[in-house]
């Protein structure tokens, strides 16, 4: 009698719900798992004949190269610029600009080497999974970083979509002018290395999917160009009506949490094995436009 309870009390047990994917975690994620992305952190790329990049800067982490960039877009610094190199699985670059307009006085010719920062002032999430780059990794205001609790440095990593500051042989750093985007797979080695200054948020396509440059390391053949630029300016200098919006999850969120566990772990219709961990570019933060007023959880 007893085995016979037991059996009828398992079958009328209800089923453990089924775990969400990462997916649909952000999908039913709620209001308050998201920051706004400020104005005059979003710069804007239009192309000649159409097609729109839209970058999220990292002043947190690069505050002089960031600053000189805001101060190259006010000037229209990149209007009539190209992207003049496609390298495959690497980097798309754009900047040059022969007889464009010259530099504002306001630039910092010579930035400080912004390849780091103090850990001090970061309150990381661990992703909580080893790194063959750094001791630690995890997220940070929004961003993938690295750290070392040994130097008390932290520093961005070169994941896919992220953009960087083009520079000559050290102690050159670039002053922001040329600019590159990662669109392949995770040039790690270049961390600590070079400034990142912030992410492809939108319209990455228009700089990945373009053909490759046939000279070394991707480089166009001269008269030749990728792409041409029409306008680069930050959101904050648009018309209201007509400015871009977008959201970050919070990584310090409860949600965020959820999610990298998710990404970690998935099983389902068709992951059928989880693979028990993550690397840190494989846990992108979600980017989302911000939603209508009456579309808000």
């Amino acid at each position: 009698m007893t085995l016979l309870l037991a059996l009828a009390a398992a079958q009328a047990a209800p089923a453990a719900p089924k775990p969400l994917t990462p997916s649909e975690i952000v999908a039913q994620s709620p209001a308050t798992a998201w920051r706004e992305i400020r104005p005059e952190d979003l710069m804007v790329i239009d192309y000649q004949g159409g097609g729109r990049t839209i970058i999220e800067l990292a002043p947190a982490f690069a505050p002089v190269h960031v600053a000189n960039i805001r101060a190259l877009a006010g000037a229209g610094y990149w209007n009539g610029a190209s992207i003049y190199r496609v390298q495959d699985n690497y980097v798309t670059q754009w900047g040059v600009n022969e007889g464009g307009p010259a530099v504002p006085a306001s630039v910092v010719k010579k930035p400080p080497a912004e390849y780091d920062r103090p850990l001090r002032g970061l309150t990381p999430r661990p992703l909580g999974y080893s790194d063959a780059y750094a001791p630690r990794v995890g997220h940070a205001l929004g961003w993938p970083v690295a750290w070392n609790p040994a130097t008390g440095r932290a520093n961005l990593t070169h994941c896919y979509g992220m953009v960087g500051v083009g520079r000559d042989m050290a102690p050159d750093t670039g002053m922001g002018g040329e600019l590159y985007a990662v669109i392949g797979h995770a040039p790690r080695h270049l961390d600590r290395n070079i400034a990142l200054v912030g992410r492809l948020v939108e319209g990455i396509e228009n700089m990945s999917a373009l053909p490759r440059g046939t000279e070394a390391l991707g480089i166009y053949k001269a008269g030749t160009v990728a792409r041409m630029i029409a306008a680069v300016r930050l959101a904050s200098a648009m018309p209201e009506a007509e400015r871009p919006r977008f959201q970050a999850m919070n990584t310090a969120s409860a949600t965020f949490s959820s999610y990298v566990r998710a990404r970690a772990n998935r099983k389902d219709a068709f992951f059928n094995i989880p693979s028990g961990g993550v690397d840190l570019c494989n846990a992108p933060v979600p980017v989302r436009r911000t939603p209508a007023p009456s579309s808000s959880r």
